[in-house]
């Protein structure tokens, strides 16, 4: 079974340039998570399952972190979503910095995206 969260806005102060870091950015952060079948497909109890609104905290918690490079935040968060929550057993973390300062280039956004999987 799959746990969605798409497209989370959420503001933070991640990137290289010293303005990235004073000013900050929106970014876009969507995370998937792979559990396997859960009981609350039967029992339709939250304590059954993880909550989505308890990834979004951990999402939140942190993107409020300053990096650099947003492979790091990624990083971050999937580790911490794997420590945290024992019954997922792969995540991938979509991270998009909304208008990145790239000179001469207009995008919808630039990022990273990174699929971690429980170790045995």
């Amino acid at each position: 079974m799959k746990i969605l969260l798409n497209d989370i806005q959420i503001y933070a102060r991640h990137g290289v340039l010293p303005q990235e870091k004073t000013l900050g950015a929106w970014f876009r952060v969507s995370v998937e998570g792979t559990v396997m079948e859960t009981e609350a497909a039967r029992s339709d109890r939250l304590s059954d399952t993880v909550s989505y609104a308890d990834i979004a905290q951990v999402v939140s918690e942190e993107m409020s972190v300053p990096s650099q490079l947003l492979e790091h935040v990624c990083g971050r968060i999937g580790r911490r979503l794997l420590h945290d929550f024992p019954a997922l057993v792969n995540v991938r973390i979509r991270l998009i910095k909304q208008n990145p300062p790239i000179t001469g280039l207009q995008c919808n956004g630039a990022g990273v995206e990174l699929t971690l999987t429980r170790e045995s």
